[in-house]
C-alpha cells in the first residue's frame, strides 16, 4: 500500500513539475502572441482568445497528464528519459501547430470596405494576388494589423470579376490588388461614417458603453463619428473615428448594423 502510495506521489510530484514548466512556457507564448499579433481588441475581433484557450487545454494540460499517467518511479532512468521525451516532443509538435494556426488566424489588416472596417487574417488573403516585391502592402505585418483601405473597381469587367469572386467568398478587403494606402481612403470614410446619435439610438441599452469608450478618448463627441467593424469571426463591433483625421480611436463591442 505505502508502494503504491509513494508511487502515486511521485508521479503526481512529475506531473506538477511538468504542469509549471508548460505553464511558463506558455506564458511567455502568449505575451508574444497577444501584444504582437493579436493585441486588444483583435484577440476578440479574430477569435485568437477561442484559439489560444484551446492551446492551453491542448498543451499545457494533456502534457502534465501524460506524465501523471506514465511516470513510474520504478522505471529505469532510461524508460523515464524515453517516456518524458515522448511526451516533450509531443507537446513540442501540439504547441507548433497551435502556434502555426495563430499566426494564420492573426489580423495583418483592418481595411476600409465600402461601408464598414473589416480585419483581415493571414489565412483570408487570396495570395495568388500577392506581389510581396511589387508592393510594399503585401508584405504582411508581424505586429499587430495595419489599417488600409480598398479601391473601387476600375471598369466594367472588373466589376463583374469582382461579384464573382465575392460569391466565392474573396471579399474586395482580401484581395491584394485592391488594396491601397488608407490615405486615399480617408474622405470616403468620413463621408461614409455616421454620427454618434445614431449608434446612441440603435443601442439604447449600451449607452453608458458608449459613453465610457468616448470618454477614454479624451475627445470631444462632435469630433467623433463611427462604423461597423466585421471580421470572419464577428460582426458585433463597432469603430469609433476621428473626424479631422479619419483615424481609428477606439472599438466597442456592440453591433452597429
Amino acid at each position: 500500500m505505502n508502494l503504491l502510495k509513494n508511487t502515486k506521489s511521485a508521479a503526481l510530484h512529475a506531473s506538477l513539475i511538468h504542469l509549471l514548466i508548460s505553464a511558463l512556457v506558455i506564458s511567455v507564448i502568449a505575451g508574444f502572441i497577444f501584444f504582437l499579433w493579436f493585441p486588444y481588441p483583435y484577440f476578440e475581433l479574430s477569435g485568437g482568445g477561442k484559439l489560444f484557450l484551446i492551446l492551453i487545454i491542448v498543451d499545457v494540460i494533456c502534457g502534465p497528464i501524460l506524465t501523471l499517467v506514465i511516470f513510474n518511479p520504478k522505471k529505469s532512468k532510461k524508460e523515464l528519459t524515453l517516456d518524458l521525451s515522448f511526451i516533450a516532443f509531443i507537446q513540442c509538435v501540439a504547441l507548433s501547430y497551435g502556434i502555426y494556426i495563430l499566426s494564420q488566424a492573426r489580423p495583418v489588416y483592418i481595411a476600409f470596405e465600402t461601408d464598414r472596417f473589416r480585419v483581415v487574417s493571414e489565412a483570408e488573403i487570396y495570395k495568388k494576388q500577392m506581389k510581396p516585391g511589387v508592393n510594399n502592402l503585401h508584405s504582411l505585418s508581424w505586429i499587430g494589423p495595419k489599417i488600409i483601405g480598398i479601391r473601387a473597381p476600375v471598369d466594367g469587367n472588373e466589376v463583374l470579376q469582382s461579384l464573382e469572386l465575392s460569391l466565392n467568398g474573396i471579399d474586395p478587403s482580401m484581395r491584394p490588388d485592391w488594396w491601397q494606402p488608407y490615405e486615399k481612403s480617408k474622405l470616403n470614410v468620413l463621408k461614409i461614417a455616421h454620427d454618434l446619435d445614431l449608434l446612441k439610438n440603435k443601442q439604447k441599452n449600451n449607452i453608458n458603453l458608449i459613453d465610457d469608450a468616448i470618454k477614454k478618448t479624451k475627445i470631444n463627441e462632435k469630433n467623433i463619428k463611427w462604423l461597423p467593424v466585421t471580421s470572419g469571426y464577428t460582426r458585433e463591433w463597432v469603430a469609433l473615428i476621428r473626424v479631422d483625421t479619419a483615424e481609428i480611436i477606439a472599438f466597442i463591442p456592440i453591433d452597429g448594423f
